[in-house]
């Protein structure tokens, strides 16, 4: 058995708000660092991004492809379906799984009668849920979509300005061909669990990188268990939640996402569900719609109390990235000098950032950087952190030490269950 934690939701530079470093090389070399092992191609249906794969990743029959030094991808991307359906304007981003090269031209060959796939590594068709769902599974039964980010307020499954209120609502007669949803960075697989209506689905996360950074690639991941690495057992793991092979889910913070409370950000006005459900969800200072938050929306949606944990339910760790922890503590920015110098040492003396995250012993931790980012260290590792929340658009921001108030999340430790 081998441990994998696969990031299956990445781009590349061919897709809006990224760089033109977003390479191959860059993404393996910095996953490596952070400690994934398996990654999604991303952006497959761009056709210069998939010439690049074709000639820098070598296809095996498993549907596992790899780099010249044998690091592993998975081919994915991400389709943003913009339709109407019940007189409401739907905007619904989804990941999209292929077991080989000649899959992916059947799908571009597919979109390609909708439109461009040329302009975007995300492309943009106004095909609906379902007839795009029916339509994947007509060219492979080995295509498989993952509703991605599930609660983002503009583009989701369950966005509150653009989704639905149920998954069957959404995807109708081809929702038998659904098994996970991607949680998303503002909320956590136990927000989730208070709606009974996800308990027959299984909750993975990933990062949807627009960089190759290690305080982006794997900031959320899945973590699995595998005898072999094949295309089909990822997906029969993740299908099947047993939970001596699907291990756990590497999760950002809730709070620390872009869209956790409700808010304005041109206001500066950020609430949580309560005070902006008094008030109508507008704006205080300008009047205007104030961007309803997930945790908000999830409220609206649950039948469960907070605190609720279903039988079948797949652990989750909530972790603050090292660079962010370190740029927290020492008062630098994030991509400075200075906090490469001490995330270098650190991955020089623990190997990954992952182990040293959570597993490296305190007093190591210490010798190679200082006693108060140790403690912050294993402060976040055992979820005593304190975090603003974010919201319209704006990350929330962590915060460590005692004389701030310490939020326990006991769902989120891996000891609990």
């Amino acid at each position: 058995m081998s441990i994998f934690y696969i990031d299956a939701h990445v781009h590349s530079k061919y897709s809006r708000a990224t760089g033109k470093d977003l390479d191959l090389e860059n993404l393996e070399k910095y996953a490596r660092i952070k400690g994934v092992n398996l990654l999604g191609t991303g952006d497959f249906t761009h056709p210069k991004w998939f010439s690049e794969l074709k000639n820098k990743l070598k296809e095996d029959k498993s549907g596992i492809l790899r780099s010249k030094s044998g690091f592993p991808f998975i081919l994915q991307t991400e389709v943003s379906l913009i339709y109407t359906q019940g007189n409401q304007g739907r905007r619904v981003h989804n990941l999209v799984l292929a077991p080989d090269f000649d899959t992916v031209s059947q799908i571009t060959e597919y979109l390609l009668k909708h439109g461009r796939v040329d302009y975007d590594g995300r492309p943009i068709f106004g095909i609906s849920c379902p007839d795009f769902v029916e339509s994947l599974k007509q060219i492979s039964k080995e295509i498989h979509i993952i509703p991605a980010h599930i609660w983002t307020s503009w583009f989701s499954l369950f966005g509150a300005n653009s989704g639905f209120n149920s998954v069957q609502e959404c995807f109708q007669d081809q929702t038998k061909h659904i098994f996970a949803l991607e949680t998303g960075l503002s909320s956590s697989p136990a927000m989730n669990w208070r709606l009974s209506q996800l308990d027959k689905y299984s909750l993975v996360s990933f990062s949807d990188l627009h960089a190759f950074w290690p305080w982006r690639i794997g900031r959320e991941c899945t973590v699995l268990d595998l005898k072999e690495i094949s295309y089909k057992n990822i997906i029969d793991a993740i299908k099947k939640k047993n939970p001596k092979e699907f291990l756990f889910t590497i999760e950002f913070y809730p709070e620390e996402g872009k869209y956790h409370w409700t808010g304005h950000r041109t206001c500066g006005v950020v609430l949580p569900p309560e005070e902006a459900k008094q008030i109508n969800d507008i704006c205080p200072k300008c009047k205007s719609k104030l961007t309803v938050g997930v945790a908000e929306r999830v409220e609206e949606l649950a039948d469960r109390p907070e605190g609720f944990v279903p039988e079948n339910a797949i652990l989750f760790k909530c972790i603050v990235p090292l660079s962010e922890i370190i740029a927290k503590i020492h008062s630098y920015g994030i991509a400075t000098k200075n906090v490469w110098q001490t995330y270098n040492k650190l991955i020089a003396k623990f190997g990954t950032e992952f182990n040293i995250l959570l597993n490296a012993p305190e007093h190591e931790l210490a010798k190679e950087s200082s006693p108060e980012l140790a403690k912050a260290i294993i402060m976040n590792r055992e979820g005593n952190v304190s975090i603003k929340p974010g919201y319209d658009g704006v990350y929330g921001e962590p915060s460590f030490g005692e004389e701030i108030k310490i939020t326990k999340r006991k769902q989120s430790n891996l000891t609990e269950f």
